[in-house]
């Protein structure tokens, strides 16, 4: 790999280059967490020069280094009796500054590699929000769409009879993530609390009268939208008016396209595994509410959006393309939303082409290297993942303050509190970029202060 992000500087390159040569070799076969590493280790290097006692004492190799991998057998029956087994998993990958904190992802393509990648992105995210927690991430490739209520709960229940061991509210607190939702939370919770004989904040993402917190299900999407707004206000301008492409259906993209209408602009697109939807006139609260309703209670389809709202087009994904045509619709905003690596070469490059001012990133590293690449250099507003969608787990710290007192806080409290870290988030990103030579770069800026926060933790713990 070339240095994308940043320019090269002599010796910390070389110690940036034998690291990573040291990750790939100790962790083969694992794309994701090999491109997570990079993207890192590549923006740190002006920092490593201004801080050589991180090279001395192997910061970067223990950084990289999960503190505990744990993978267990997850034994369930579906609803014919017969028996299933799939795979689950847990990274506990830094405590420095806090207990570990990350979703759990039900996907059939959940690996280790994946979940590393996740649990390393985790740590400077959670860094990012201010709050005290380290970074953790797990699940299992169970899939669970097309399974029934009882399904779903049984692998929950068999999943979470392993899991209870390595997690608690001062150990390892787990949330929702991609295929897991409120349903999966709950089961989660149940099977905790029965086999530890606790009520306790283990979980977040819960349902409110068992201990969640307002806002919870918008935040990752609403945190997106705030972040996207402190990019504009830099260059004196607001979201109203503006043509918003969305990617994904799912909770943070629903959520986007609300905060999206709240501030004025006008939201034209969203996705699902089997295409995309354009609206020329823009997806407004009534279509919002139609499309919730389909996702989040019938578990339909996209395409369905363009028989409902005749004046929407659908286009199915072609396996034979090696773009997004997504990314084409012309638009001055870009919040990808779906998953990791949505957005390649070619994507950036087509959205530039159509107009693309500003990219927020709702999903976990949706952009690869050579489209983050292509965003920093032509220097648009460009809010990586780990800055943009930290909003999500900001609020599921806010629920963990909550259970520790044993309140709740009003909507508006939660919300505001959410804004107002964001805010921190950006000033923070915004800053260090600067302060480090590069401004307006935020995915320097980002990578560097959610590191410097747990090197300096490390290095005050010992050799740990």
């Amino acid at each position: 790999m070339s240095a994308v992000l940043s320019p090269p500087h002599q010796g910390v390159a070389e110690y940036v280059d034998q690291v990573m040569q040291i990750v790939k070799a100790k962790n083969p076969a694992e794309p994701e967490f090999h491109q997570a590493v990079f993207e890192v280790l590549d923006c740190l290097k002006p920092a490593l020069e201004r801080h050589p006692e991180f090279q001395k004492e192997k910061i970067l190799e223990r950084i990289t280094e999960p503190e505990r991998v744990l993978m267990f057998r997850v034994p369930w029956f579906d609803d014919k009796g017969s028996p299933q087994v799939n795979r689950g998993f847990r990274i506990e990958m830094n405590s420095a500054i806090g207990p570990y904190k990350g979703g759990l992802r039900l996907h059939p393509s959940v690996n280790l590699g994946i979940l590393k990648f996740l649990a390393f992105e985790q740590v400077f995210k959670n860094s990012l929000t201010t709050l005290p927690m380290g970074g953790g991430k797990g699940g299992s490739d169970f899939d669970p769409k097309g399974k029934s209520d009882n399904e779903v709960m049984r692998f929950c229940q068999s999943f979470m009879s392993e899991l209870q061991r390595h997690i608690g509210p001062d150990t390892d607190i787990p949330a929702g993530d991609i295929g897991v939702g409120g349903r999966e939370i709950g089961y989660l919770f149940g099977q905790y609390k029965r086999l530890r004989n606790e009520f306790s904040g283990v979980l977040t993402g819960k349902a409110m009268d068992m201990g969640g917190s307002l806002i919870r299900p918008e935040a990752t999407g609403y945190g997106s939208v705030y972040f996207a707004v402190e990019m504009l206000k830099t260059r004196g301008d607001t979201l109203e008016g503006k043509e918003c492409i969305i990617s994904g259906s799912g909770n943070v993209s629903q959520y986007t396209v609300e905060k999206l209408l709240d501030f004025g602009a006008k939201p034209v697109t969203l996705s699902d595994s089997d295409g995309f939807i354009y609206d020329p006139d823009g997806i407004d609260r009534e279509k919002l509410a139609w499309v919730m309703d389909l996702k989040n209670n019938r578990r339909g389809r996209i395409k369905e959006y363009a028989v409902k709202f005749k004046k929407a087009m659908f286009t199915p994904v072609d396996k034979n393309l090696d773009y997004n045509p997504l990314w084409s619709v012309p638009a001055f905003c870009a919040f990808p939303s779906a998953t990791q690596n949505e957005i390649n070469a070619k994507d950036a490059a087509n959205m530039l082409k159509h107009g693309v001012k500003l990219v927020s990133e709702g999903a976990n590293m949706p952009s690869s290297l050579e489209a983050i690449k292509q965003f920093v250099d032509a220097k648009i507003m460009y809010g990586p993942a780990k800055a943009a969608n930290a909003g999500g787990v900001a609020t599921s710290g806010l629920e963990m303050s909550q259970n520790s007192m044993r309140l709740t806080w009003s909507r508006e409290e939660v919300d505001e509190r959410l804004h107002n870290i964001i805010i921190a988030i950006h000033k923070n990103c915004y800053e260090t970029a600067a302060e480090y030579g590069q401004p307006g770069n935020l995915v320097l800026g980002a990578n560097i202060a959610g590191f410097l926060k747990v090197a300096n933790a490390m290095l005050e713990q010992g050799l740990v």
